[in-house]
């Protein structure tokens, strides 16, 4: 049997945001923060965005910051690739 794997996000009045599941931080600045998580690719968009705790081997994350956006993407980027290749050839 397969076993669940839960991610949790929490929000805090679009101020503070705890995530579980985080596999690796791919990038951020003060702007966006982009996630590789065990659900795919998630965006977090906004201002004065910064992480104050990251602990990679529980795979939690606290961002603080004016959080305008959350978005999930495909984790699979060669996927991505094929989708568009497939466009292009039709």
């Amino acid at each position: 049997m397969e076993e669940k794997i839960i991610q949790t996000l929490t929000l805090e009045n679009r101020e503070r945001l705890g995530i579980t599941g985080v596999e690796r931080v791919e990038s951020f600045n003060n702007e966006n923060v982009i996630l590789a998580t065990n659900k795919g690719r998630l965006t977090i968009k906004g201002s004065n965005i910064s992480i104050s705790k990251l602990n990679v081997e529980e795979g939690r994350l606290t961002v603080n910051g004016n959080i305008n956006s959350l978005l999930y993407t495909e984790n699979n980027a060669e996927k991505d690739k094929s989708g568009l290749v497939k466009k292009i050839f039709r």
